[in-house]
């Protein structure tokens, strides 16, 4: 039954042509949030500068922390293509928080960076990573293993 559920959520596209697409999407999202987001979150936290606004009210390190996991650690995941739909769940969480918290009140243009983001992570959340991933190498194992 686990087998049965993994393979799901590792199952993309295995046209060549769309997963090419997918590839070079995920890569080049992933690559922007770690270098415009994450490394900078990650470098501060380094230094001892955990001022990052709390908008859960759970403290401010570990709300960086949760953001750092998010746009380093699981952009780094989507570049692997392992485990790219849980890994989008956290990146689309930042992103509404970004959105509907941090920046609460002000016009769209503000908003702009985190809903390109959010829609990118919703559309590998529903794609899957493709054929050129981690995920579809895990399936192929996954299920020559449930048919023996």
């Amino acid at each position: 039954m686990y087998q049965s559920i993994l393979i799901l959520l590792l199952q993309t596209s295995r046209d060549s042509i769309q997963s090419i697409g997918i590839f070079l999407f995920r890569v080049g999202v992933s690559l922007s949030m770690i270098i415009i987001h994450g490394w900078p979150k990650l470098s501060s936290y380094i230094e001892g500068n955990v001022d990052l606004f709390d908008p859960l009210g759970i403290g401010y390190e570990l709300s960086l922390l949760l953001a750092i996991f998010a746009e380093v650690i699981c952009s780094i995941l989507l570049i692997l293509g392992l485990f790219s739909r849980i890994s989008s769940i956290p990146l689309i969480i930042t992103m509404l928080v970004a959105i509907f918290l941090v920046n609460a009140g002000q016009p769209f243009i503000v908003k702009e960076k985190a809903f390109i983001f959010l829609m990118t992570y919703i559309f590998i959340l529903l794609s899957g990573s493709g054929k050129i991933s981690l995920d579809a190498l895990l399936t192929k194992k996954l299920t020559s293993i449930n048919k023996h």
